[in-house]
């Protein structure tokens, strides 16, 4: 589950600790970036590995964080977290998309010619 899918604030529990859970299912490599990012931004940040899906070994994992008001979508789109370099996380930062993901999410993945300006 993509947590910038929508805004419906999830809440559950992970070691016996209500949390916010930011995404479900994700990668190892997806858990380890969120709990990086959210990590720098002084969350507490929580994990569950789940089991593995049918017909695959690759366990996937329940990322979660401690403070129940967290919700992703509106501290994105708030422009409140901020990755290492100090600049804001983006949607497309977020998303861990290609390209340069500092532009703005409207503008994200369109190019820029002469003719526009004109």
């Amino acid at each position: 589950m993509t947590s910038l899918t929508t805004a419906k604030h999830q809440t559950g529990e992970i070691d016996g600790i209500r949390c916010t859970i930011i995404e479900t299912g994700t990668s190892r490599h997806r858990m380890e970036f969120l709990r990086d990012l959210l990590s720098f931004n002084r969350l507490e940040v929580k994990i569950k590995e789940e089991a593995p899906a049918e017909g695959t070994d690759e366990v996937l994992y329940t990322i979660g964080v401690t403070d129940i008001v967290f919700n992703p979508v509106y501290a994105i789109y708030e422009r409140t977290l901020l990755k290492q370099d100090g600049m804001v996380v983006t949607p497309a930062y977020w998303r861990q998309l290609e390209g340069d993901t500092s532009v703005q999410y409207w503008t994200y993945g369109q190019t820029e010619t002469a003719d526009q300006y004109e």
